[in-house]
């Protein structure tokens, strides 16, 4: 019987349903988490066959001392997975150290955590990429806005999601960020006047789509989170198929074998010296895990499928099995905040929309900065009604 060990199976909230998936497929699910097993939701323990009990996911040694009692208990352990970005590290090491082969390694991580490691891989994936420089001083930060102009983006060269990120505009910005810079390595990159595209997949154990769809932002995630705009993005019906010939050529270049991705580009908006003509796409970053937050249901909701269910097939049969026949929809997330009012009320959304939403639910704050407060998921069949939902739940007073 395959042994899984499936890290923090309780948060994000709808990861459960990995385990879940699992368990159905006649899988071991063992889960490693920080809250007792009495505190779990019976969702979650229902979804497991074991479980081990840590004070903290951030200590890797009390992680390490869990999977060697599974291992004890179980036998080798065939797959360790978190399907989380801020696990990805840990979970690459414990695999090195149980020799796990089924999931990237330690010495893979360079690759795909620092995005300036990136950009090379992107690059033999022919895909061009914004210019860029590592900066620790200030006199090399100036050389690097003399050399691209301003605006620049100053982003931290290994993070997740867009919380330290900056856009400086000009020199007294510049100064400003270098008197307060923490004390990490810091990527400088040429602003990309872009909207956000993502090719979205399920790749088998060589290298190949089992699965692809991909979301649109018309925004950028760094001016969500510093402004504290509304979040909108949407997931669509099929993947445009310049993204998909690009997406695909990245998977090979950074030899992504059996798992879930989410590789982020721009479509420029205009033309660009140096960068190229409105509509191209620009390499942003690479994601070795699904997207975030609620986008794996979105990802159901506008396929017609069980994402869940697809991976959980990934990981057993290497293969997956769908409906030729299923329907196809744009699925739109809108994260509206607190502290903005809007013309439209919660009742007047969900009156006007309620053949339409398909989910509504407050976000933890632990998301609310790139997410917003309230979460508002609306099933369109077509991008007009997508769009037409948008302005109405995002429309302010005024």
């Amino acid at each position: 019987m395959t042994n899984f060990v499936f890290i923090s199976p309780h948060f994000p909230t709808n990861y459960w349903q990995f385990c879940r998936a699992l368990k159905d497929t006649g899988v071991n699910v063992l889960g490693i988490a920080d809250m007792p097993y009495d505190q779990l939701p019976a969702h979650v323990q229902g979804a497991l066959t074991d479980y081990y009990h840590v004070p903290s996911l951030e200590d890797g040694d009390a992680v390490l001392k869990a999977v060697g009692w599974f291992t004890h208990r179980w036998g080798k352990i065939d797959w360790l997975e978190s399907n989380n970005e801020y696990w990805l590290e840990q979970d690459a090491w414990l695999r090195t150290m149980f020799h796990i082969t089924t999931g990237p390694q330690m010495e893979q991580m360079e690759l795909y955590k620092r995005k300036s490691a990136m950009k090379e891989g992107y690059r033999r994936a022919g895909v061009p990429v914004a210019k860029w420089r590592l900066a620790d001083t200030l006199a090399q930060a100036q050389a690097f806005a003399e050399q691209v102009g301003y605006p620049i983006v100053a982003k931290p060269d290994t993070g997740v999601g867009a919380s330290n990120m900056y856009r400086i505009q000009d020199e007294n910005d510049l100064r400003a960020f270098f008197a307060k810079k923490p004390l990490i390595p810091y990527i400088l990159e040429q602003y990309v006047n872009g909207g956000i595209c993502s090719y979205d997949a399920l790749i088998d154990s060589q290298g190949n789509p089992l699965y692809e769809t991909g979301n649109l932002t018309s925004g950028s995630l760094m001016d969500v989170v510093n402004h504290q705009l509304d979040s909108v993005f949407m997931i669509v019906p099929e993947v445009a198929e310049d993204l998909r010939e690009i997406g695909r050529r990245t998977v090979k270049a950074f030899n992504v074998k059996s798992r879930l991705v989410h590789f982020e580009f721009f479509r420029l908006h205009e033309d660009q010296d140096g960068l190229g003509k409105k509509g191209d796409i620009i390499a942003l970053e690479v994601n070795m895990r699904p997207s975030g937050g609620v986008t794996p249901d979105m990802i159901n909701y506008a396929g017609s499928i069980d994402i869940y269910r697809l991976w959980a097939d990934m990981v057993m049969h290497d293969r997956i099995w769908l409906d030729p026949d299923r329907q196809k929809y744009y699925c739109v997330f809108v994260g509206r905040r607190d502290n903005h009012v809007y013309r439209h009320s919660h009742y007047d959304v969900m009156n006007e929309y309620r053949h339409r939403i398909v989910m509504q639910e407050r976000l933890p704050q632990a998301l609310s900065g790139a997410m917003g407060n309230d979460l508002y998921l609306a099933r369109c069949i077509n991008k007009e009604e997508a769009d037409e939902f948008v302005r109405y739940v995002c429309q302010p007073i005024g």
